[in-house]
């Protein structure tokens, strides 16, 4: 059995002609409301008796002296005027955003990266804009910056996708080859990036279980060794440590080990096999509507780091 039109339910108003019934009912004046949403009278006066056609009922009264609001009108305004003044609200909290650095911006970047140029970054960012806070996650495990609710992410540009925007973070990183002095005195000393294979070796184990193979380059010469070694350890801090302690030789950031170099009690090999230098990338989604607080933090970076 088919239900009379009487019975449908109305087809639901959008939110444009609500805001139209609502300043006429509230102004109770058509061309003083069309002036208002910047409409003709004669649209205004069309959007109306089509949104009383899809309710089914009568909001205004009107003559062509004046207007004013049906029961029905005065109820649904009742209800209405709160709920499109929170919607008036809610949109001017997001102009907010887009107009000025408010909020929270969240960083996702492998702990090098924190240590060494972020950390002078980030004080200096939350000075200038106080309405922001940064949660700044170290993570050297290759993540999603999207799927895990990221603004944005550092990572070296090789390591980059191809739909990212980068800018340059910090200078060149550089990697050497340490060991302690007693080590190089039981061991030897590497002439060949492949003997590595003969020496204990402190392996790199990224977040994902795999082992990092050491790279290096002389010239046009490129080579990886999955090296070996009785000590694997997920953190450059400690494979120093290790190393130090004559555990074994680490690959490692220049700047983790210039402490025990500058005191002697490290020692670098195969200098002469050093890989190229590479820097850091901060990256992000797109380049267009960027919220107000990132673009604010890239305008940091490129100052900091032109």
């Amino acid at each position: 059995m088919t239900s009379s039109p009487a019975s449908q339910a109305p087809k639901p108003a959008g939110l444009n002609d609500l805001h139209a019934f609502a300043a006429v009912a509230r102004t109770r004046n058509f061309r003083q409301a069309a002036t208002e949403l910047g409409v003709s009278p004669s649209a205004l006066s069309h959007t109306l008796r089509a949104l009383e056609a899809r309710l089914g009922v009568r909001l205004l009264n009107r003559t062509t002296r004046s207007v004013a609001p049906t029961e029905a009108g005065e109820r649904l305004l009742a209800r209405l005027a709160p709920a499109l003044a929170e919607i008036t609200q809610a949109l001017a909290a997001i102009e907010d955003l887009r107009t000025s650095p408010h909020g929270t911006l969240r960083i996702n970047a492998p702990r090098a990266a924190c240590d060494w140029v972020l950390a002078p970054l980030v004080p200096l960012f939350l000075a200038r804009h106080p309405g922001m806070r940064v949660e700044l996650v170290g993570d050297d495990s290759l993540v999603d910056i999207v799927a895990r609710g990221f603004d944005a992410g550092v990572r070296f540009g090789e390591s980059l996708q191809q739909d990212m925007v980068a800018v340059p973070l910090g200078p060149p990183q550089r990697f050497i080859v340490v060991a302690s002095p007693e080590h190089l005195a039981r061991h030897g000393r590497p002439a060949h990036p492949r003997e590595l294979i003969e020496h204990p070796c402190i392996r790199l184990r990224f977040p994902n279980g795999t082992f990092y193979r050491w790279e290096f380059a002389q010239g046009d010469e490129r080579i990886e060794v999955a090296v070996d070694g009785p000590l694997a350890l997920g953190d450059m801090r400690l494979m120093v440590q290790a190393a130090e302690q004559g555990l074994g030789l680490a690959f490692v950031y220049q700047q983790y080990a210039q402490q025990a170099l500058a005191a002697g009690r490290l020692i670098t090999v195969l200098d002469d096999w050093r890989p190229a230098e590479t820097g850091f990338f901060l990256y992000y989604p797109s380049q267009r509507l960027v919220p107000a607080g990132l673009r604010a933090f890239i305008e940091l970076v490129r100052e900091r780091h032109p």
